[in-house]
């Protein structure tokens, strides 16, 4: 591989080497107790939500850099109406799940609509959203509960969003079934790795170099065997990873081999002219914010499973966790680029600060503010890096360009 392609590939993975270090110096700092197999379960059932309201804020992200700042409000008001359906009006779970995902679409229409076809700015329409969901959703479990939080949910429910699968036999210290699902994962992702090059090079695209597939292989193979061999060793794996896992995977597919991802980048890296090929673009800022407020739902149904509650403080900064995660990944503040796997960077180093600096905090006595302080440092840098980064390009472009012109005057001129 030669310097310029080592170059590329060192840009193309920053954040991944980032995300690397980062959690090597939590692993210095907590002496290795950010590495017990406990806490690989923690970051995963801790951080859920920042993977499924990342997915949804990437949508309306590609947009145009549009955001939603109602979705962690939304997520308080939601959880607390599911409990008044659930707990206080005893309705089977179905009914109540399907109440609530109505709750979400109404919600999702509205905004939609509001955004797409009224022409109100993004931040100003989710701004009211921020504000009044949070005092509703405290207003209603104030009103159904004298402790302002809404518990004893029905197993049926919580077995859905929260327990593990997969689980280790009775008596054994490691879970087989966990590993077996590991290995097969390694399979998968390996042969994909491959298909995919293999595919690009009979279509004759540009394609990666063997090696750089191969090591690409061996590094994911690695993270999931660890990640897999942690899970095993804690008792199974999480219930909410399995549903982080699967909205990853659609949504991946929909933006990387759907027409509706390329009109998402479509209309945010030209809207006008997006719309001069025939995409309505009202259609797709319609979708974006539906689709934020169904995924704002399973969020919500996440959290209430996790702490077996529904509570005012839930959804606390969660549209801050989205909006951060996926500008730490990579997506574009200006729209019409960005990935899925990028968002999973930003949001897994997100989980990484949150829970790292919670352990530090708690051994070293600090004030839980300084998690704050570090997330707001490191969404700061990331949008430099980005920025920085485009701005190389763009230079290093503008000098070869300036550097073919006076390479072709020269040959051209009269001797």
């Amino acid at each position: 591989m030669n310097t310029s392609g080592a170059k590329k590939v060192l840009k193309k993975n920053a954040m991944a080497l980032i995300l690397f270090f980062v959690y090597i110096f939590f692993v210095i700092m907590t002496r290795g107790e950010i590495f017990s197999a406990s806490n690989f379960t923690s970051l995963i059932s801790q951080n859920a939500y920042v993977f499924v309201l990342g997915t949804g804020m990437l949508m309306c992200m590609l947009t145009g850099g549009n955001i939603d700042l109602s979705v962690g409000s939304f997520v308080c008001m939601a959880g607390a109406v599911f409990g008044v359906l659930s707990v206080n009006a005893h309705l089977s779970t179905p009914i109540a799940l399907l109440l609530i995902f109505g709750l979400g679409i109404v919600y999702g229409i509205v905004l939609g609509f509001l955004i797409a076809y009224l022409n109100i700015p993004p931040w100003i329409a989710t701004l009211a959203g921020y504000l009044a969901f949070r005092g509703a959703g405290t207003e209603i479990l104030n009103s159904a509960s004298r402790t302002s939080a809404i518990t004893g949910f029905p197993s049926s429910f919580l077995k859905l969003f929260s327990g593990k699968v997969a689980k280790s036999a009775p008596g054994a210290s490691i879970s087989y079934s966990c590993l077996v699902i590991g290995i097969l994962c390694i399979i998968v992702v390996i042969l994909m790795n491959f298909l995919t090059r293999y595919g690009k090079l009979k279509k004759g695209y540009e394609a990666d170099s063997l090696p750089y597939v191969i090591l690409k292989s061996v590094l994911e193979a690695a993270v999931i065997g660890l990640i897999t061999y942690k899970l095993a060793k804690d008792g199974g794996i999480p219930v909410v990873l399995v549903w982080v896992v699967a909205i990853l995977l659609i949504y991946n597919f929909v933006c990387e081999k759907t027409v509706i991802g390329r009109r998402f980048m479509a209309v945010g890296g030209n809207s006008e002219t997006a719309r001069l090929s025939g995409i309505n673009n009202k259609h797709v800022m319609f979708g974006a914010y539906l689709n934020m407020s169904v995924l704002s739902v399973i969020a919500a149904l996440m959290m209430v499973a996790r702490f077996q509650s529904a509570n005012s403080g839930a959804g606390v900064n969660f549209e801050m966790d989205a909006i951060s995660a996926c500008v730490v990944g990579g997506v574009s503040a200006y729209g019409g680029s960005g990935t899925v796997f990028g968002m999973v960077i930003g949001a897994t180093l997100i989980g990484v600060i949150n829970l790292g600096m919670s352990l530090i905090c708690s051994k070293f006595n600090l004030n839980q503010d300084w998690q704050q302080v570090v997330k707001g440092v490191v969404l700061l840098a990331a949008v430099v890096f980005d920025i920085v980064s485009k701005s190389d390009m763009k230079w290093s472009s503008l000098f070869r360009r300036r550097k073919n012109i006076k390479e072709f005057s020269k040959e051209n001129s009269p001797s």
